[in-house]
């Protein structure tokens, strides 16, 4: 009953069109995003049809990408696909789905789902292969490992099954192959199966005859450490009766057997290509070797926190591709296309001095080197990038020496950094290559000054700041800036512009705020950058008014506000506000000739967001009592620091009876 609800699901899902089988089509590669995956679950390439096939475990999904690598569509629901394959025909995808226990056949072109098959395991399939018209697969758990097959051409409404279980020979294998067998075939080599176990330190492969009724071995080893130290790739290699193991070990098999037959150098894991070419991952670096050779032809570097995960060929061997992940593991992994992978890429370096003067010759020297001769008389073309050539000015060609050497001398026109970049075009047996070296070339130093730094000002004061520059090559322009302190309020610029012809240039200030006020000429082809900087002080707004007096009359020459003895005086202060800003009040009264501070004085009382406060002083209840009340705003103590401290005027208070 459930396989039957699953399979009426299956055909409503594909009648409807529904999320878990939808195919996209996309537009010109040019508007796809780069086909990324966040577990690697197969690499196929089908040169029928140019289209990349990437399979991801995490989102059960096959997404189909063009030769760039970007994303064509994909087909969701095969439920933790681990592996991919195509026909010899290139018309069909396999994806094995060992979570759910099948195979499914998906159009290439259209990327419909062809068909389904159930494999009756309770692990697997796991890996697939394609060889003479039948997809091969490996199931089981680590101790009882087997392969099986499935014929697309069985119609299952003719009673038969397209299914076949344990297709792994056991005669001449002793117990047979342990674990979810890795499989690789070639398609110059019809009916040649590869089989590498797994799972073990030491691990068994075989190679098969499967063009027959029933799978016949080959060549059989039983692990014994002769050959390897277990098994996480296994390639068939073209042209001969050999198998690349691991990347690395090539193991020729004749007569039932297999003996070592070589190695590359490093290495985990590879792909070849039809014409032999190795396409190994070795570290972060992706390599590729001509046959049996023991430098690399072609080295891509994919940088030092890169993870490559799978390698595929594309049939006609013209590009590589490449599962690749950098960071940490949740960053997933991006199909890189790595082109030109039959041509030997030269190592080039470019050495220059580190420093050197303004209009005195300097050499740069560099070496051309390659594991593939290079042609006699190679020419490199050399550029130099400065502040008076910012797209790079042409120098003469390079010849380089015989013994790959290269030297040329320049004089370079401008000072600052100053690139080199020397390139090798390439020929027809070797990838073109750059490099590039930098000199820090001197700059003489000009003078800039700014006006009025440590100067205090009135609360809303405008204040003209002039800055003054000095002798130059060609930039004339300078920027003033104004960063008022406080974190609300930006750096703004002010006003950028040429400087007249006594080389000053002004911009206004609003000063309600201590102000950074910041000239800035950014440098040219012959003078060093410079920047001056000048602060302005202001004063904040500071008032206040007395309430609940009787009259204003003055006493000697000093005007007194008069209170009753037994009235409380009110001061009302407005000060420019701030967040968090409290005013300062001090309170002082006469005695014998001299102001003395009272009880409490000086104390702080918060503004309101409008920037009043209103503080009731008491009555004294006596008569005859001279006092006096200022509201001060003090940097630092009064809450915040964004003005310089302000002192208020002194108020004179009078009780008398």
């Amino acid at each position: 009953m459930r396989r039957r609800s699953i399979s009426t699901a299956t055909a409503l899902a594909v009648l409807f069109g529904s999320a878990a089988l939808s195919a996209g089509v996309a537009g010109t590669a040019s508007a796809a995003s780069a086909a990324r995956v966040t577990t690697p679950g197969g690499l196929a390439v089908d040169g029928a049809v140019k289209r990349v096939f990437v399979g991801d475990a995490a989102k059960d999904t096959v997404v189909a990408a063009d030769y760039s690598g970007a994303v064509l569509g994909s087909v969701g629901g095969v439920t933790g696909v681990s592996d991919l394959v195509v026909s010899d025909d290139g018309s069909t995808v396999y994806a094995a789905a060992p979570q759910i226990h099948e195979i499914w056949a998906i159009d290439a072109t259209t990327l419909d789902v062809k068909a389904r098959y159930t494999v009756s395991t309770n692990y697997g399939p796991r890996h697939v292969a394609f060889s003479a018209g039948k997809v091969w697969f490996s199931y089981g758990d680590q101790w009882d490992g087997d392969i099986g097959s499935v014929d697309p051409a069985v119609d299952p409404a003719t009673g038969a099954d397209p299914v076949a279980m344990a297709q792994f020979p056991t005669e001449g294998t002793s117990v047979g192959v342990w674990g979810q067998a890795l499989l690789d075939t070639d398609p110059t080599q019809p009916g040649v199966l590869a089989v590498g176990e797994t799972g073990l330190s030491s691990d068994s492969m075989a190679v098969l005859d499967v063009s027959g009724a029933k799978p016949a071995v080959v060549a059989w080893h039983n692990g014994d450490y002769s050959l390897n130290n277990g098994i996480g790739d296994i390639d068939v290699v073209p042209g001969g009766k050999q198998v690349l193991v691991n990347g690395r070990d090539r193991d020729a098999y004749a007569n039932g057997t297999f003996k070592a037959a070589g190695s590359y150098p490093g290495g985990q894991f590879a792909d070849i290509a039809s014409n032999g070419l190795v396409a190994q991952a070795s570290g972060t670096k992706i390599l590729t070797y001509q046959p049996n050779a023991t430098l690399p032809l072609h080295t891509y570097d994919q940088g030092s926190t890169s993870r490559p995960a799978d390698l595929a060929w594309a049939p006609d061997d013209s590009r590589v591709f490449a599962l690749v992940g950098t960071g940490s593991e949740s960053d997933g992994y991006t199909l890189k296309v790595l082109t030109d992978p039959g041509l030997n890429s030269p190592a080039l370096t470019v050495k220059a001095p580190a420093t050197a003067t303004r209009g005195k010759s300097l050499t740069v020297t560099g070496r051309l080197t390659a594991s593939v001769p290079l042609p006699a008389g190679v020419k490199l073309q050399a550029t130099r990038t400065d502040l008076e050539s910012p797209s790079g000015k042409a120098l003469p060609d390079v010849t380089v020496k015989s013994d790959g050497t290269y030297s040329f001398s320049d004089t370079p026109p401008a000072g600052g950094t100053v690139t080199y970049k020397v390139r090798y075009a390439g020929d027809a047996t070797h990838s073109a290559v750059s490099a590039t070296g930098k000199v820090s070339v001197s700059r003489a130093s000009t003078s800039l000054s700014l006006n009025n730094n440590g100067k205090v000002y009135s609360y809303g004061a405008d204040v003209k700041f002039t800055a003054h520059l000095g002798t130059t090559y060609k930039n004339r322009t300078v920027e003033i800036w104004a960063n008022p302190y406080g974190g609300d309020k930006p750096n703004k610029l002010l006003k950028s512009g040429t400087v007249d012809s006594h080389g000053n240039i002004s911009a206004t200030v609003d000063m309600t705020r201590d102000t950074d006020v910041t000239a800035v000429f950014k440098g040219d082809a012959r003078y060093k950058p410079k920047t001056v900087k000048s602060t302005g002080f202001a004063k904040v707004k500071n008032s206040s008014v007395m309430s609940k007096y009787y009259k204003k009359a003055k006493i000697g020459t000093t005007t007194y506000y008069w209170f009753h003895k037994n009235t409380a005086p009110v001061i009302t202060t407005t000060m420019s506000y701030y967040s968090g800003r409290k005013e300062r009040l001090d309170l002082q009264v006469y005695y014998q000739g001299k102001w003395y501070a009272t009880d409490g004085s000086s104390e702080y009382f918060k503004l309101a967001s409008n920037g009043k406060c209103a503080v009731n002083l008491g009555a004294p209840g006596q008569s005859g009592i001279k006092a006096r009340v200022r509201a001060s705003y003090i940097n630092g103590s009064s809450g915040d620091t964004v003005n310089t401290t302000t002192y208020g005027s002194w108020k004179y208070l009078y009780f008398s009876s």
